[in-house]
């Protein structure tokens, strides 16, 4: 591509927009991610009791280790959101501005 092509991408007000909602919902997720770490690493903290409680009498399994668990797939979920995200609404939006920049 040539410099007139990105001057009209940079220019367009619909690649404002897509650059906006991308990194609003990049942030929102990361934020999601963030209170989870922090709620988990505060629970350690503060009522460690909690997660050291055992799953049913017996069990040498804690509480901490589902929420251990859960916390890394939530992980993978947020990334799974936003790809699936980008692959569809972002991709297209992408797409149709490339499409007027080269007309």
């Amino acid at each position: 591509m040539n410099d007139s092509i990105y001057k009209r991408i940079h220019q367009n007000p619909r690649f404002h927009e897509l650059v906006a909602k991308r990194e609003r919902f990049a942030w929102i997720l990361s934020a999601i991610m963030l209170g989870l770490y922090v709620a988990f690493i505060l629970i350690i903290a503060f009522e460690p009791q909690v997660l050291g409680t055992k799953i049913s009498e017996g069990s040498p399994i804690t509480w901490g280790i589902p929420a251990g668990v859960g916390l890394i797939l939530s992980a993978f979920v947020l990334t799974g959101i936003y790809v699936q995200r980008a692959n569809g609404e972002f991709d297209e939006m992408n797409k149709e501005i490339l499409k007027e920049a080269q007309q």
